[in-house]
């Protein structure tokens, strides 16, 4: 991650942004019997739940290495990121699905819809300044990269749920603004359900691409790309390395663990060598400060 942004930050403007909007969401689906609004206060709810277990996986992370796990927690975020988009997919997506479905075979005449709908237009508002704070805070780490290539690369769970969260949760809130719009132009509430089903479907396919991003990162996944490349041309830069052969690194979480093979330049002993080779790693850390653990095998061919 980049060491200018803040998933923290993010998390809580989302979680702050979710509360209101679920509270406000709710007493107007309840008061207006409509269900795309039920289904965006189920969703927000959800997504609320989803950033107190970030916080709580980000804290994790940084418990202290231990004998039984000497590379640390970093991963744990990994984990309860996976969680979060399990409960995407299954109370967000799925819920709003089963209650459009159910209300489009048992249609209900919408009460006091322009409640819902300036409740829509609130929530459009918050969700739009939430989305505002995380892409301010993606921009740092993502550089030149388009959002979908970051999307890919990113190696940041914490902050690549609440992107996904934040925006899936503005396209769900324009569909219910619309499918509302609908119901009372047209005096027919199918629309409503339309709308329900609709939001369902994409929180399903952003539940499922947030999954598989996670699921990269929760079997073992290297620095992204960039960093990649620009720590093998400061190694081949260092005046104690000739050539580097291999670098092969894992995240776990924020932290990295990176294993070089290199040439090294001849050195009068062997004593010499391994001073070199220290001085290179205390350097290597200053540079990139997520490198926590480094392993350098100095050899003569690849």
């Amino acid at each position: 991650m980049s060491a200018n942004a803040n998933s923290v930050k993010s998390v809580i403007y989302a979680l702050s942004a979710n509360l209101a909007i679920a509270v406000a969401k709710l007493g107007a689906a309840l008061v207006t019997g409509a269900t795309s609004m039920m289904a965006e206060a189920v969703h927000s709810f959800a997504d609320s739940g989803n950033q107190l277990l970030l916080l709580w996986g980000m804290r994790q992370a940084h418990r202290p290495p231990t004998p039984d796990h000497p590379l640390g927690y970093g991963k744990a975020v990994y984990f309860w990121s996976f969680i979060v988009a399990i409960m995407l997919f299954s109370m967000g997506g799925l819920y709003s699905v089963y209650e459009g479905w159910h209300k489009l075979h048992a249609p209900e005449t919408l009460s006091t819809p322009w409640l819902a709908i300036g409740v829509l237009v609130f929530a459009i508002f918050a969700e739009g300044a939430s989305l505002m704070g995380c892409i301010r805070e993606v921009n740092k780490e993502r550089g030149s990269r388009s959002f979908a290539q970051w999307f890919r690369e990113t190696r940041t769970s914490e902050l690549l749920v609440v992107f996904g969260e934040d925006l899936a949760a503005l396209l769900g809130l324009s569909f219910a603004l619309l499918a509302l719009s609908l119901a009372m132009v047209t005096g027919n509430p199918a629309w409503d359900a339309a709308g329900s089903i609709a939001i369902g479907v994409l929180l399903i396919i952003v539940a499922v691409m947030v999954g598989v991003e996670v699921k990269a990162l929760l079997i073992g996944q290297g620095m992204d790309p960039a960093r990649k490349e620009r720590m093998i041309r400061w190694l081949n830069d260092q005046p104690e390395v000739a050539h580097v052969f291999n670098l092969v690194s894992l995240q776990m979480g924020n932290d990295l663990m990176v294993a070089v093979k290199a040439r090294m330049a001849p050195q009068p002993s062997d004593i010499a060598l391994v001073e070199a080779i220290n001085a290179v790693e205390a350097r290597l850390q200053e540079t990139f400060p997520a490198v926590m653990w480094s392993f350098f095998e100095p050899d003569i061919r690849d």
